[in-house]
């Protein structure tokens, strides 16, 4: 049984199906070079600076949740607005930083770390942590180390210095060891309490 072919129809179905694939690497061509465009001119707020974003450590696909650290995820809210937030340790798989991960109930999500400077505290990377947990609304906390770099009891720092947490933080330490704080926000910026 010989069938009459419909040059016509199949003229027009190769024909779109060639556009397709063509628009399609066009389209990722594009995309491509928008993003690359967009990281140059990519600039993130800071602990109240405006610093360019280091390129690597925004780029959704080259960060990933750590799995060196156990918990790596607090639930709590940071800003305040009654929405959970959720905090993450994540690691940069470029440079192989670690650094936390902020996503807002709002849906906006920050980083710090991760090869970038964390709130002026002079680290980029916080792979030392082995205590992570929230710090609580309403707790009080204070800067335990003096500028000598002692550190300081509770009843040699003075009241003014004290901070009662407006929201909810994340605790950060070292297992077994000195070091870490208590990271939390304030009036919309992230600020930094050491806990030695």
């Amino acid at each position: 049984m010989v069938r009459n072919i419909n040059w016509l129809g199949l003229f027009v179905l190769l024909s779109g199906i060639i556009l397709t694939v063509w628009s399609c690497q066009n389209k990722a061509a594009d995309t491509a070079h928008n993003r690359t465009e967009d990281q140059d001119s990519t600039f993130v707020i800071r602990d109240s600076l405006v610093m360019q974003a280091d390129k690597r450590t925004v780029l959704p696909d080259t960060i990933v949740i750590s799995k060196k650290h156990d918990p790596n995820v607090v639930v709590c809210d940071m800003d305040g607005d009654s929405r959970l937030d959720t905090v993450h340790i994540v690691q940069n798989t470029i440079n192989h930083k670690y650094g936390l991960k902020v996503s807002f109930g709002n849906k906006k999500t920050t980083y710090l770390g991760m090869g970038q400077d964390i709130l002026g505290q002079g680290f980029d990377d916080i792979d030392w942590v082995g205590i992570f947990e929230k710090a609580p609304r309403g707790e009080v906390y204070y800067n335990n180390v003096s500028d000598e770099g002692e550190i300081m009891t509770e009843d040699e720092v003075d009241e003014k210095d004290k901070i009662k947490l407006p929201h909810d933080g994340v605790f950060i330490h070292q297992a077994e060891a000195c070091g870490g704080g208590i990271i939390y926000m304030n009036n919309g910026k992230f600020e930094w309490i050491q806990q030695e």
